[in-house]
């Protein structure tokens, strides 16, 4: 039997003799697939369309998410004017979306390991168009904001689920800095579109049409995705046995937890733990969270800028967002491309040929001086003395080192710990960074008018000037920090034997055991 098949033909395993059969069907007991490499259904051995197809459904999901979380800031005045609100409280409308996200960390691992991808991606999406639908018949702020917020804890799967869907498909190879390029450029499109296609639809039609354009943009996602194959590889074992009329394979231990006390302890106790004890997960989490609180306030801040100092329309403030999207395009460009050549460089110079993990942080190392000199940048020539187009490309250089900087954090994290510690570290990033997504652009406004544009955004640029050390500290002391980690190898070891021992106790039943690893991140 050929390791893997003909790449211009796909067959299922049901096309297979006996033999081929037998071969591939005793799962692999660890790891994130639990396909063989050599299954025609592994996901990883699809032909090329077949990938894409499946990458572009997760895509679109998150897209519609994304649009629907922005694309309401294009029409904050129409809600003030509608409700008699103020703007601080129409803001919120966009705040408690994200406050809902921050949830979908915790729970859409375990949901995934039991039910697959597909269920959970076919669920999220009719509830958050549900949701939507309510806050574009609100008669009333509190319908908005109750809306929103269950909107967004109950889309917030589809962002979430990306990371593993493209895990399922892709095989990274050692490069996971790339791979995160292309994840992250993903999940931020639809973020950036959403004020672009906003300003226009709010100029035309009004608040309400932001959510009647969601809603459309949900159902040509939803429709796009009916024929989408499963790519969970636990779950494809799951419906195959169940096809053959076999009893459920046995599969490896939950790595995320089985019983509710394991699955609070790895998404919930152990992320709380991190963020106060471990070094690395410390670091991170504060960067990263300062950086997209700092991202998300653009959203609020830059078309009251815009609109203020030069006289922009709603129209030309979606215009001008167009720089997120090109600085969230040119930090995935560069980051492959120094990914690319760093790889060689340090693999060529390594014992065993693999790079030290500590070479993913470049792209970080770099991008934070960008992130100073953009705020400082912003803060200073966002004046009518200066071409509105100085403060725009301050944006579009933001974009950049914030995205760099999250692509090389992120992928440093990624393999900085075993699996169950992993996730751990990735929620806990997650869901900090959400946290301060949704608080900073509630109080913005007030900052800018409290301390002037200029000294609000130099405040968040000595910040970053603080935080910009992180990347270079962790390449040199790094491993140092790794191996003392409570979180390195030989603890959680210890901790998941306790765990399976707690497991086996309670009764709990062999095909009830799934590991999905990959799924403890939001890109949003």
């Amino acid at each position: 039997m050929p390791n893997q098949p003909p790449p211009n033909t796909w067959r299922s395993f049901m096309d297979l003799n006996d033999d081929s059969k037998a071969e591939i069907m005793a799962p692999a007991t660890g790891g994130h697939n639990a396909l063989s490499p050599t299954d025609p259904d592994n996901p990883q051995n699809w032909p090329l369309p077949r990938k894409l197809y499946a990458s572009s459904v997760s895509f679109a999901f998150v897209f519609a998410m994304t649009f629907g979380l922005t694309s309401y800031t294009a029409g904050v005045t129409g809600v003030m004017q509608d409700f008699g609100t103020s703007q601080q409280v129409a803001v919120l409308g966009f705040s408690l979306p994200i406050f809902g996200i921050f949830f979908a960390p915790l729970y859409t691992p375990h949901l995934s390991e039991r039910y697959g991808r597909n269920p959970v991606y076919f669920t999220a999406m009719p509830l958050f168009a549900l949701f939507t639908l309510g806050t574009g018949l609100a008669q009333n702020f509190a319908t908005i904001a109750i809306c929103r917020f269950l909107a967004g804890f109950f889309g917030g799967p589809m962002v979430v689920l990306i990371e593993g869907t493209f895990a399922d498909i892709w095989e990274g190879k050692g490069r996971t800095v790339t791979y995160y390029s292309f994840l992250t450029l993903a999940s931020f499109w639809g973020t950036g579109v959403g004020p672009l296609v906003g300003g226009f639809v709010f100029a035309s039609k009004g608040w309400r049409w932001l959510q009647w354009v969601t809603i459309f943009i949900c159902i040509a996602a939803y429709l796009f995705g009916v024929g989408v194959p499963e790519t969970y590889g636990r779950e494809i074992l799951r419906q195959r046995a169940r096809n053959l009329g076999m009893p459920p394979p046995k599969l490896a231990p939950a790595e995320s937890g089985v019983t509710i006390g394991a699955m609070a302890r790895v998404t919930v106790i152990e992320p709380i733990k991190m963020l106060v004890t471990d070094p690395i997960t410390i670091g991170i989490s504060l960067y990263l969270g300062f950086n997209f609180a700092v991202l998300f306030s653009f959203f609020i801040s830059i078309p009251v800028v815009l609109t203020s100092t030069y006289g922009f329309t709603v129209q030309q403030v979606g215009i001008a967002f167009n720089a997120a999207l090109a600085g969230a395009l040119l930090a995935a460009v560069t980051s492959i491309l120094l990914d690319t050549l760093s790889f060689r460089f340090f693999a060529g110079r390594s014992e065993n040929g693999i790079p030290a993990l500590e070479y993913r942080l470049l792209s970080a190392m770099i991008g934070g001086s960008g992130i100073i000199a953009s705020l400082f940048w912003i803060a200073w020539t966002a004046d009518p003395a200066f071409h509105f187009l100085s403060p725009i490309f301050g944006t579009l250089l933001y974009v950049w080192g914030n995205m760099s900087v999250l692509i090389s954090a992120i992928s440093y994290l990624f393999d900085a710990y075993p699996p169950r510690g992993t996730l751990a570290a990735l929620t806990t990033a997650a869901c900090f960074r959400l946290a301060l997504a949704g608080v900073v652009p509630l109080v913005i406004i007030q900052m800018i008018l409290g301390l002037t544009g200029a000294w609000a955004y130099s405040t968040f640029g000595f910040i970053a000037a603080a935080m910009a050390p992180l990347p270079w500290l962790l390449f040199k002391f790094g491993p140092t920090l790794r191996a003392h980690s409570k979180y390195g190898p030989g603890a959680m070891a210890m901790q998941s034997k306790m765990m399976g021992h707690e497991m086996m106790s309670q009764g709990v039943k062999e095909e009830m055991h799934t590991g999905d690893m990959t799924s403890g991140h939001s890109s949003v």
